[in-house]
C-alpha cells in the first residue's frame, strides 16, 4: 500500500493558519503528518510525505509515487473563535474517498474527543487532481483557544496521528481498492 501524506502549508514559507498564541498551522500539520508516516511505515506501507508550497509539486509528487491513497492535513480556522472540531473532505460521496473520509473521521472523533463537525464535499484541486482516493482533513480549529492548546500539545498531535494511521489502516482492512 502506498500512501502520500501531504502536510498542509510549509513552514518558513507559508505558515498557514496561526492561532492566538502564535501556533502555526504549517508546523503542526507537519509534525502530525511525520508522525502518521511513522505509524504506516511500522505495519509495512510505504508513504511519502510532501509538504510544498505549490499545488502543483504536491499533486506532481502524489501522482508520481503512484499512491494508492492520498491524505492532506490541515488545521481549520475561522473568524468565530467558539467554531471548533474536526471534519474531513472529499470529493464527491459515495465513492472511496467517502469511505476513506469515514473511517478517518470516525477514528479521530472516537479517540480525541473531538467535536464532530461530519464528513463534507469539497471541490479542492487536491482532492480533484489525484489519481486515488483522497482526502483532506480539518483536524481541529487553530482559531478557537481549546482546539490550539490541543494542537499545541505533542502528545494530543501523536494521538491525533495515530487516529488517521488506524483510520487509513481501518479503510484498507475494510475495503477493497480493486472494487
Amino acid at each position: 500500500m502506498k500512501v502520500a501524506i501531504n502536510g498542509g502549508h510549509c513552514p518558513g514559507v507559508d505558515s498557514g493558519a496561526v492561532g492566538v498564541s502564535g501556533l502555526q498551522e504549517a508546523v503542526v500539520v507537519c509534525d502530525i503528518m511525520k508522525k502518521v508516516a511513522q505509524y504506516l511505515r511500522a505495519v509495512g506501507y510505504q508513504v511519502i510525505e510532501i509538504q510544498e508550497n505549490a499545488m502543483d509539486q504536491i499533486l506532481q509528487s502524489a501522482n508520481e509515487f503512484g499512491s494508492d491513497l492520498f491524505i492532506a492535513i490541515h488545521c481549520d480556522s475561522a473568524e468565530n473563535i467558539f467554531a471548533q472540531g474536526t471534519e474531513t473532505f472529499c470529493y464527491q460521496f459515495g465513492g472511496e474517498s467517502e469511505k476513506l473520509a469515514r473511517c478517518i473521521q470516525s477514528q479521530i472523533i472516537t479517540n480525541l474527543g473531538s467535536v464532530d463537525r461530519g464528513i463534507k464535499k469539497a471541490n479542492f484541486e487536491v482532492l480533484r487532481k489525484t489519481n486515488c482516493p483522497s482526502v483532506l482533513i480539518e483536524v481541529a480549529f487553530i482559531s478557537n483557544s481549546y482546539d490550539e492548546v490541543m494542537l499545541a500539545n505533542p502528545v494530543k498531535r501523536d494521538q491525533f496521528s495515530a487516529a488517521i494511521a488506524r483510520g487509513i489502516t481501518d479503510y484498507c482492512a475494510n475495503f477493497s481498492l480493486n472494487d
